[in-house]
């Protein structure tokens, strides 16, 4: 059945729907990886947003039961040139479409990405509405209540868990802030036998303090961090008593609870090869990313945080360590999944933290 894609400046794109059969309406965005489309519709930091993977042929490989960053997909749809319905993979169980359809993700497919990417690195980011399988839509009244629709500004509540839970290990004990954690994360610090309680977002300094942890780490998760000004304030709390790693999301959090200040991407920074700079090393490496947001690298001047990274392609901030404690942040991802690895030695870094702490307060 047909499908269309209407955005908000009145452009329209035909073409064949798959997965759940209804209408959704969300932000339209875009990702340039090559491989790991199933990670990227898992990730929580798509929470209701329209993901268009640029990649043409997608879910070759089909789906599996181990490369999930979450169970649950909060993703608004899906938009893609052409998917595979007969997958070779011998660790597939479904296809991508079936996924869609099991998960009741609307996905549209048979459209010109190409057109919509380049639509969308020129004009930004648009909001956007997949119609309903087989609908024929009234696309100036769509067009009106696109304009008149509101960003969502509570993903972070629909993606974090709502109740603590642990991921047993026998090394450093380190308390994860959930914002919409990408189980990337927690493999590293399985990996490296930490002892993990995975929290709510709203889990307060004094409760994260009580459970006497080595480490905090702040996880990833979607939409604007401004959203979340009680998580700003924890970990404000936190930042001179506890070392602390935050990644994506959990960078921005650090930034705006040391004074920075963020703002808005024109279409973010989403797939597998960015290019950043170390300024520490001066080595450059290639990162995967996922995020809208990003800190202003001025506001930097007035707080205790240093930079450490930037990107190559816009000289944007893409890591921060404070000045006087052992706290630090990126805005990439350094687990990699999907992606490059490169980055992955700063949760060894995180550990060298922890122990040293230790040793000092012992």
């Amino acid at each position: 059945m047909k499908r269309y894609l209407i955005l908000e400046d009145g452009t329209v794109f035909e073409g064949t729907a798959f997965g759940s059969q209804n209408e959704s309406t969300g932000e339209v965005i875009f990702t340039t990886g090559m491989t790991g489309y199933q990670e990227f519709i898992s990730d929580p930091s798509n929470c209701a947003q329209i993901l268009t993977l640029t990649y043409p042929l997608i879910g070759n490989y089909g789906i599996n039961p181990e490369d999930f960053e979450a169970m649950a997909i909060t993703l608004a749809g899906v938009v893609v040139r052409e998917w595979t319905e007969q997958p070779s993979n011998f660790r597939s169980n479904r296809t991508f479409g079936e996924l869609m359809e099991q998960r009741n993700v609307p996905g549209i497919s048979g459209i010109d990405t190409r057109m919509l990417t380049k639509l969308l690195r020129t004009h930004g980011s648009l909001r956007g509405k997949l119609t309903a399988a087989g609908e024929q839509p009234d696309v100036e009244n769509v067009v009106a209540e696109l304009n008149a629709w509101s960003l969502p500004h509570d993903e972070v509540s629909r993606v974090s868990t709502q109740r603590p839970y642990p991921s047993p290990g026998r090394g450093c004990r380190v308390v994860m802030m959930d914002f919409g954690m990408k189980h990337g994360l927690l493999r590293e610090l399985n990996k490296r036998d930490c002892d993990v309680t995975i929290v709510p977002y709203t889990t307060s300094a004094e409760e994260i303090l009580a459970m006497q942890p080595d480490g905090v780490m702040l996880s990833n998760g979607p939409g604007d961090p401004t959203d979340i000004p009680e998580a700003i304030e924890t970990v404000r709390k936190l930042i001179p008593e506890v070392p602390m790693f935050g990644v994506c999301l959990g960078h921005q959090l650090i930034s705006l609870a040391s004074g920075a200040t963020s703002f808005k991407l024109k279409f973010g920074h989403r797939g597998a090869n960015h290019p950043v700079k170390d300024l520490t090393t001066g080595r450059t490496e290639l990162t995967s990313q996922n995020h809208g947001y990003a800190i202003d690298l001025k506001s930097l001047e007035n707080t205790d945080l240093e930079l450490t990274h930037i990107a190559l392609n816009d000289q944007t901030v893409e890591g921060v360590r404070h000045k006087h404690y052992p706290v630090y942040c990126v805005q990439f991802h350094p687990e990699g999944s999907a992606g490059p690895e490169d980055s992955v030695h700063l949760f060894d870094q995180f550990i060298s933290l922890m122990t040293k702490a230790g040793k000092q307060h012992a």
